[in-house]
């Protein structure tokens, strides 16, 4: 591929995962991306040390964290193999390393494929020391995605109370584009699902035509219409590793 191309095509993945104002006439799914982005990046500096990024699929925001070792954990399938992100792999049960080990725990749009929380979230108690951050984030209004894999919508108040079961305090919760950002998303993200080719340039063409007139009417009614702190896209939690009641 041409060095040309090649640039266009990594500003084009940054613009899917990390998007700034060219995101809102590429990326279908904006709003979710930066809200998540916006968060991620306003918690990061509560993570330090040496940090987890649990289920790290592409590490999108490893460069955000000023942590002294971060490392890569992700569950071993071929896809993730074929990825090749992640520092360590395990079988979904037990995290390889040993307890108390992590300063620090990131687990972002993970949580709500894991079919034993309980479990999961064990582990990741296990393996962070005492008085540890742990940055969570996880769907609240979404379409299912990674099917079969897909199990779970958590609300505020579910989310707090499986975490305090399991051993954290929660520090401060965030909810992302709660206000009419979220409906827009919704309606891209329909879209998106009906019209899709995995055709990539038919696929961009798409987005420009259908989903960023979208993208743009949701970036102007947010400021003349009011915020719903009851309808939003994604959790995110900052909590601490405590002592278990």
């Amino acid at each position: 591929m041409p060095p040309m191309l090649q640039a266009l095509k990594r500003y084009y993945l940054a613009q899917m995962a990390r998007p700034g104002a060219a995101g809102l006439l590429l990326n279908p799914f904006y709003f979710a991306r930066r809200g998540l982005y916006e968060a991620v990046r306003a918690f990061s500096g509560q993570l330090k040390g040496r940090v987890l990024d649990v289920g790290c699929g592409t590490r999108p925001y490893e460069s955000l964290f000023a942590a002294s070792e971060y490392i890569g954990l992700e569950l071993d399938t071929p896809a993730a193999r074929a990825r090749n992100r992640a520092d360590y792999y395990y079988d979904g049960a037990v995290f390889p390393f040993d307890a108390e080990s992590f300063d620090a725990l990131l687990c972002n749009q993970v949580f709500e494929h894991v079919f034993n929380p309980e479990h999961f979230m064990a582990e990741m108690n296990r393996v962070l020391k005492p008085g540890g951050r742990l940055l969570l984030t996880v769907p609240f209004a979404w379409d299912e995605h990674e099917q079969p894999h897909d199990f779970a919508r958590y609300t505020s108040f579910g989310l707090t109370a499986v975490l305090r079961n399991a051993g954290f305090e929660v520090v401060e919760h965030r909810k992302t584009m709660a206000d009419v950002r979220a409906v827009c998303q919704l309606l891209n993200a329909y879209l998106h699902k009906v019209t899709t080719t995995g055709g990539g340039y038919l696929d961009i063409v798409a987005a420009v035509l259908l989903m960023a007139p979208v993208n743009l009417l949701g970036a102007v009614l947010r400021w003349v219409t009011p915020a719903n702190p009851d309808f939003y896209l994604d959790n995110v939690v900052l909590a601490v590793k405590g002592s278990r009641r």
